[in-house]
């Protein structure tokens, strides 16, 4: 995707500086397929984006498994709802905040593991979290208390946790910022899918019991460090050193083969298990992450987007997927584990025919009326359609389980709701990204932490606010206040977000980071 360059004097972060220092210590600008690409590539063997299509693309897939389980394990346990409360004695309240509990875990993650990731590397990140992921969700399945249970959901959310903003890092280390676009859209089409799929597949395990959820979980969660262990080599790569001139040559090896001797130690060629930090790069304070999560607010766009999107949009999400089993009690954990079905294919038609390949048509015809210059604010275009979208689904849902309409019309409720859900997404996340490439990272930490803070709020509240007054005043609510606040947010960052921008503090980053 092609972002257009920030307007004012702006921070970088560790890693991001990296990539900098990089570009600069080439006179003359690479090229490939015609354009000039970045990061600037080096003849390393072991730099990551020389290594084979199909190593990369192993690679990508195992932290798209990642980020497709970093929503799964929160919602495959909502077709079990009854059980749990059978099991546990609790109320569909408490149920309900089963589901907030991981999120919590998924909110927090972010802060912890980024600058683990920047200092001792991405696999072990990935190999940790993973495992404590696995060990909780054994916890999850055995536990016979309802406070281990919440105990656990908490853990697995913490665990896969680094399956976003770590993730998001893997897939830059591996592509040239021209190959990004189509491989951040697959790592992000894996988290919708294992937010919708997880309960129709709980649906049918449910038929087993409400235990085998977990233990499926536990499944491919063991599946997946297998993956890591074997097929995830360590991709943070100290490239501004290499491209100085560290030397590197190559000699047979007793075998006949050839292998590289160098100064450092990098990717590849790391222990099996690499403990100690990454040589040859500057390492960040290990609260980095913290500090710049909090001095990210000096951005006025990114928190009036996130958080707009975030507490106004998204959140209701949760309202709908918690609320299915209570909706639809005449039937089947199975059948209601189908129903979801309507989400997962809004989402996929949403983010397939019209949120992505859209918004970038959308920018390019704006740009070549604005001279060719390409303005973050030309991404928010969608977000009005797609607000409408959203209000229509959320009020036909509301109404058809009041009157106890065919379900076929709460599908198409779904789909509507879901596909507007999706594209206020990529609205939302390419248009704060295109306002500060070059702090993705801290922009993708705020982005992480907020939104699933808000999936966590929603079931302490959804199902008394149901409770006392039904189906279609709830849901027509959430409506208008995404249609009242959400376009108001929008309209306030399309008319107001380049003077923002432009006045935003410069130099406002940590000494720290600019070392």
């Amino acid at each position: 995707m092609d972002f257009k360059p920030p307007t004012q004097s702006e921070s970088v972060t560790v890693s991001e500086k990296q990539s900098e220092s990089a570009a600069d210590a080439n006179d003359l600008p690479i090229e490939q397929h015609g354009m000039h690409v970045h990061p600037t590539p080096t003849a390393d063997p072991l730099d990551p984006l020389n290594w084979p299509h199909c190593q990369k693309h192993t690679i990508l897939g195992i932290v798209m498994f990642k980020y497709f389980l970093f929503t799964y394990i929160t919602t495959t346990t909502v077709p079990s709802f009854a059980e749990i409360q059978l099991q546990y004695d609790i109320n569909y309240s408490q149920v309900n905040w089963t589901v907030a509990i991981p999120a919590l875990g998924l909110s927090l993650g972010p802060l912890f593991w980024s600058s683990l990731a920047d200092i001792y590397g991405r696999r072990v990140v990935f190999i940790v979290g993973t495992t404590i992921a696995l060990v909780s969700t054994i916890g999850v399945a055995v536990a016979s208390t309802y406070s281990g249970y919440m105990a656990g959901r908490f853990f697995q959310g913490f665990g896969v946790s680094p399956a976003s903003t770590v993730g998001m890092a893997v897939v830059t280390d591996l592509f040239f910022d021209y190959e990004r676009g189509q491989k951040l859209g697959l790592w992000v089409l894996a988290i919708d899918s294992g937010l919708l799929l997880g309960p129709t597949f709980g649906g049918f395990l449910n038929l087993v019991s409400a235990q085998w959820i977990n233990w499926f979980n536990a499944i491919l969660f063991a599946t997946l460090l297998i993956l890591e262990l074997i097929l995830m080599p360590e991709t943070l790569y100290p490239r501004a050193l290499m491209l100085r001139g560290i030397p590197a040559t190559e000699k047979p090896s007793a075998n006949g083969s050839r292998t590289e001797e160098t100064g450092i130690k990098r990717t590849k060629s790391l222990p099996f298990l690499n403990i100690t930090p990454i040589p040859g790069l500057p390492h960040p304070p290990i609260y980095a992450s913290l500090t710049r999560f909090f001095l990210t607010f000096r951005f006025p766009i990114i928190p009036a987007a996130v958080l707009g999107y975030s507490f106004t949009w998204y959140w209701w999400i949760m309202s709908v997927i918690t609320m299915v089993p209570s909706a639809y009690t005449s039937d089947s954990p199975l059948i209601q584990g189908l129903l979801f079905l309507g989400l997962l294919i809004g989402t996929s038609v949403a983010e397939v025919s019209c949120s992505g390949r859209l918004s970038d048509a959308i920018v390019g015809r704006l740009a070549k009326r604005n001279g060719g210059i390409r303005v973050p604010e030309m991404r928010l275009w969608l977000a009005y359609p797609a607000i409408g979208l959203t209000v229509v689904g959320l009020i036909l849902w509301g109404v058809s389980v009041d009157k106890g309409y065919h379900w076929i019309v709460g599908q198409v409720a779904f789909f509507l709701f879901s596909a507007g859900i999706q594209i206020g997404n990529t609205v939302t996340s390419s248009y704060i990204i295109d306002a500060y490439p070059l702090q993705s990272t801290s922009v993708v930490i705020f982005y992480a932490v907020f939104l699933n803070l808000s999936a966590f709020a929603n079931p302490f509240f959804i199902a008394q606010w149901e409770a006392a007054v039904g189906w279609t005043w709830t849901f027509t609510t959430q409506a208008l206040i995404t249609l009242v606040a959400g376009t108001g947010i929008f309209i306030s960052l399309h008319v107001f977000g380049p003077s923002w921008r432009a006045r935003a503090v410069p130099g406002w980053v940590n000494p720290e980071f600019d070392s």
